[in-house]
């Protein structure tokens, strides 16, 4: 997610600093926004133009610090609280603009425990992008119960004037409004699954052909990542303590064996070959 909504920002005419922890992972993303933006050129959505000026206006850094001088930050990490936490509390730490808005682009975790973490809870706010970001509208914008509302106007008018997003406001719930709908959805296909009451082909292909979805649930959990659903389903379910939020005992032990989707090479499909 992270190497997609700096491609999206990029791509806006944005000046854009991304930090990864190391310098080998910081390449990755490198790598990957630079496929993206090659992807989008073959496929006619970019031209090499705008692909070498998106290029340009990235630039990379392994320390925090230098995010000094930010008017904004999207953080974007792995979905566990006590990292992000850590990471808000050195941006608070380094960020000298007092009006910088810090934002997470978490799927579930309560926005307020970050802001906790800081000594300008007014100015933290939730900013969800989906997946694929540069394709995806969408972007959920979630205000604390002490994000000021100049913070919200301002993250709102954001979105759409310089991203071109189509904002909807959420409260600060683990899910907010797309994946506590969602993720209940994607549970119960591999609750059906786990219980032998279709393949996972005969799934997916019910609900694309009969719902006309344009991708079947098993499917959609190999592309976000079976270890991002448990994360979101631990969060919602620690908040709700609802059984349709909590993880099956199949999807936690294929993320214990390290199938995770597409980005591992295999979840409920097998994408080595591809």
């Amino acid at each position: 997610m992270g190497s997609g909504i700096a491609e999206v920002f990029a791509r806006s005419g944005l000046d854009v600093l991304v930090s990864e922890n190391s310098g080998e992972a910081l390449e990755l993303g490198r790598t990957r926004v630079t496929n993206s933006l090659e992807t989008a050129v073959r496929r006619g959505k970019l031209s090499e133009e705008d692909r070498d000026a998106a290029l340009a206006r990235l630039s990379f850094t392994t320390e925090l610090a230098d995010f000094h001088d930010r008017d904004l930050v999207v953080e974007a990490v792995a979905e566990r609280e006590d990292v992000k936490v850590a990471i808000f509390r050195t941006l608070d730490q380094v960020i000298t603009r007092r009006d910088a808005i810090l934002a997470s682009n978490t799927s579930s975790i309560p926005i307020v425990k970050l802001a906790a973490a800081t000594t300008r809870a007014e100015q933290v706010i939730g900013l969800h992008f989906f997946n694929p970001a540069p394709v995806q509208k969408l972007v959920e914008v979630i205000p604390t119960l002490t994000t000021s509302a100049e913070t919200t106007t301002r993250a709102e008018q954001f979105t759409v004037e310089a991203l071109g997003k189509e904002p909807i406001r959420a409260r600060d719930r683990a899910g907010f409004v797309v994946n506590a709908l969602l993720v209940p959805y994607l549970l119960s296909a591999v609750r059906m699954f786990e219980s032998g009451v279709a393949t996972a082909a005969d799934i997916d292909k019910g609900m694309e052909a009969g719902c006309a979805h344009p991708m079947g649930p098993l499917r959609l959990c190999d592309l976000i990542g079976l270890d991002t659903i448990v994360s979101i389903a631990e969060s919602m379910y620690d908040e709700y303590k609802e059984p349709l939020y909590a993880a099956p005992p199949l999807l936690s032990r294929m993320v214990d064996a390290g199938l995770l989707g597409r980005k591992s090479g295999r979840g409920f499909y097998d994408y080595t070959a591809s």
